[in-house]
């Protein structure tokens, strides 16, 4: 189920929380992707919020909302990029894309693996793709208070197993979002300390979110048929010829 994109807006533009959650997975972003000269950047779900970084220095830049979800204008007092589409049709040429961002979009999916199979078939060689989901174990997942509560949370595990069924390879991952999700003076306040004490220590507190770049993984096409070498071809049986007898 696809959250509106008027309560994803609201969240991450016009609450402290939301601006925090944007803070801190948008420099994780940053860190696995610090920059994108001249390259075509996608994000879909809802993605812009941490895509605003690339603007200056893509060749292009798009953000795909899904039909379910809603579209609103992008990026605000600029040119529009933002594109209302069907969540497993984009209007994106094969292979074009350099840099895919995913983000409140394979949670929410109805259609996961056509999802997935939609981000195969834009990406291009060489490109990769990451996928933003919210964290099975965090406490984030927990809470229907913030956008990281709706939808299909995953584990690491799951998400990993789910992406290479759709060809591609799991480079690099992250963790990140470890204050608990509250808007309360305190806990925003120390945000910087659950982050850094969150990385050291991450198998005591969990993550709100977790983080997979992939790559595309090209399958070698063999054509029709079996093209295994026989050793020893076994030949037509000829009919035994007749002997008269003696």
């Amino acid at each position: 189920m696809h959250l509106d994109v008027q309560d994803l807006r609201n969240f991450y533009y016009r609450t402290a929380l939301g601006r925090s959650v944007k803070r801190i997975i948008g420099a994780q972003v940053l860190e696995m992707w610090p920059e994108a000269k001249g390259q075509t950047v996608v994000g879909f779900g809802f993605a812009v919020p941490f895509l605003r970084p690339y603007l200056q220095q893509a060749r292009r830049v798009t953000a795909l909302m899904p039909g379910p979800q809603g579209v609103m204008p992008w990026p605000s007092n600029a040119p529009n990029l933002s594109v209302l589409c069907q969540e497993t049709l984009w209007p994106l040429e094969t292979g074009h894309v350099d840099r895919l961002m995913v983000v409140h979009g394979l949670e929410t999916s109805e259609q996961a693996s056509a999802l997935l199979s939609e981000c195969w078939r834009v990406l291009g060689p060489g490109g990769k793709a990451l996928f933003i989901v919210p964290n099975r174990t965090g406490l984030w997942s927990r809470s229907d208070q913030t956008p990281l509560g709706f939808g299909r949370p995953y584990s690491h595990g799951q998400l990993e197993t789910q992406l290479r069924l759709h060809a591609f390879m799991p480079e690099r991952h992250a963790a990140v979002l470890y204050q608990p999700p509250s808007e309360r003076r305190f806990w925003m306040k120390t945000a910087p300390i659950w982050e850094r004490a969150g990385r050291s220590v991450a198998a005591i507190v969990p993550a709100g979110v977790l983080m997979v770049e992939v790559s595309k993984r090209i399958q070698p096409s063999m054509g029709a048929g079996v093209h295994e070498k026989v050793v020893a071809p076994l030949r037509v049986l000829r009919p035994v010829p007749k002997t008269t007898a003696t």
